[in-house]
C-alpha cells in the first residue's frame, strides 16, 4: 500500500525486531491516517529533495516500542514520527528541514558537530509545534536539549 509517491506500508512498518519476537506492526485506522500525513507532508518533500529516505524507524506498535526500550509517549507509537539515515549528509538534510518544512518535533539525534547520527522527525495533523532538539548522551542517560 502506498502512503505518498514514494513512500510504501510496508517500510514505514518494517523492523526486524518485531519480526523477531511476533509483534504484529499493522497500523489502526488512526496511525495510518497519521502515517499518510508524515509521509505526504514530511517524507516525501525530503525524498523528492534528496533522493532515497533510509527509514530506520517508523510506525511502533507499543509492544515494539517497549521492547527496544522507546518512551512511553513516542509519536512513533502514533504514526507520527520516523528516524532517517542519510549517512554523512544527515546534517545537511536536518538544516534543509528547519528551514522549509513544517514538522512537529526535529531531533539531532547524537553524532557530533556537524552530523547527527540519526534524524527524528514528527509531523502531527493540524497543530505542530516545530520544536527542535539534540539529543545527548549525560551520566548514561539519554537527554533532549534545546538545538543551538
Amino acid at each position: 500500500m502506498k502512503l505518498s509517491k514514494n513512500f510504501t506500508l510496508a517500510e514505514m512498518t518494517n523492523s526486524q525486531t518485531a519480526k523477531r519476537l511476533g509483534i504484529d506492526n499493522q497500523p489502526s485506522p488512526e496511525q495510518l491516517e497519521a502515517l499518510v500525513e508524515l509521509c505526504g507532508k514530511v517524507l516525501q518533500p525530503i525524498r523528492d529533495k534528496f533522493g532515497p529516505v533510509r527509514v530506520t524507524s517508523g510506525l511502533r506498535a507499543p509492544a515494539l516500542n517497549k521492547a527496544i526500550g522507546g518512551s512511553s509517549s513516542s509519536q512513533h507509537c502514533k504514526g507520527e514520527a520516523s528516524d532517517i539515515d542519510f549517512g554523512n549528509r544527515n546534517g545537511e538534510v536536518f538544516a534543509w528541514i528547519v528551514d522549509n518544512l513544517t514538522f512537529d518535533q526535529l531531533i539531532w539525534e547524537f553524532g557530533d558537530e556537524k552530523n547527527p547520527a540519526w534524524i527524528h522527525i514528527s509531523y502531527k495533523y493540524g497543530k505542530n509545534r516545530k520544536q527542535i532538539l539534540k539529543a545527548v548522551k549525560q551520566n548514561g542517560r539519554t537527554k533532549y536539549l534545546p538545538f543551538q
